[in-house]
């Protein structure tokens, strides 16, 4: 069966794809102004969202969020809100041990950062381990019962 000869011309031609690009251009100039503005919201609400999402999902304010980033962000801010809930305890003298370990799993997650993948997740396993010890401790000496106890 053979072709007839409209069907052996190429759709696009190098004319046809000049007048579609001329096209584009008008209509391009046009329409642009228009769409910019609602495109650029639209993007503003987006990241505002995610944003928000990130910060609950950590646990802080949205206006720290770019305090704690990388993979070990959450790490850091549950550092952070151990640190701050010791700040709450009367007992200073108990406490000192606590901050020094809270800086020592900083520099754990920070090293982590620059880590193979799974020596990374390792790590933060292991200081995830000991921040909950140390979680469940803290609540102690506040006074709150955990359901671990």
């Amino acid at each position: 069966m053979r072709k007839s000869k409209a069907e052996d011309k190429p759709r696009i031609t190098p004319a046809k794809a000049k007048n579609a690009v001329a096209v584009v251009k008008v209509i391009g100039t046009a329409v642009l102004p228009v769409i910019t503005p609602h495109l650029t919201r639209t993007a503003g609400t987006v990241r505002d969202r995610w944003d928000r999402l990130r910060a609950r999902r950590l646990g802080i304010p949205v206006g720290e969020l770019a305090a704690y980033t990388g993979r070990g962000a959450a790490l850091h801010a549950r550092i952070a809100g151990i640190a701050t809930a010791l700040d709450d305890i009367q007992d200073k003298t108990d406490t000192a041990a606590t901050e020094t370990r809270l800086r020592q799993l900083t520099a754990a997650v920070r090293a982590a950062e620059r880590m193979p993948t799974a020596r990374r997740k390792s790590a933060h396993r292991a200081v995830a381990d000991e921040l909950d010890r140390i979680e469940r401790d803290v609540l102690n000496r506040l006074g709150v019962r955990s359901d671990d106890d």
